[in-house]
């Protein structure tokens, strides 16, 4: 596990990368982040890259969330 300080700086990068990604639209840019990180600290990398599933786990989770409740809300309206 890595130290306090090598996760903040991860969890930095990380929203950091995902902003740069919906600017730009380039949905991988986080791996190729992770490669220049791998380069020169695998901690750094797994890190980085645990940071970003997690987030992204979150963001479609929610996407999910609420495509479901519109679709209960849908079927409400309708009985």
């Amino acid at each position: 596990m890595a130290d306090q300080n090598v996760t903040d700086m991860a969890n930095q990068l990380a929203e950091e990368c995902l902003a740069v990604q919906r600017e730009t639209g380039n949905e991988r840019l986080f791996m190729e982040v992770a490669s220049v990180l791998g380069a020169s600290s695998q901690t750094m990398e797994e890190a980085f890259v645990t940071a970003i599933r997690t987030r992204m786990a979150t963001f479609q989770g929610r996407a999910f969330m609420e495509k479901a409740l519109a679709a209960h809300k849908a079927k409400a309206a309708q009985e």
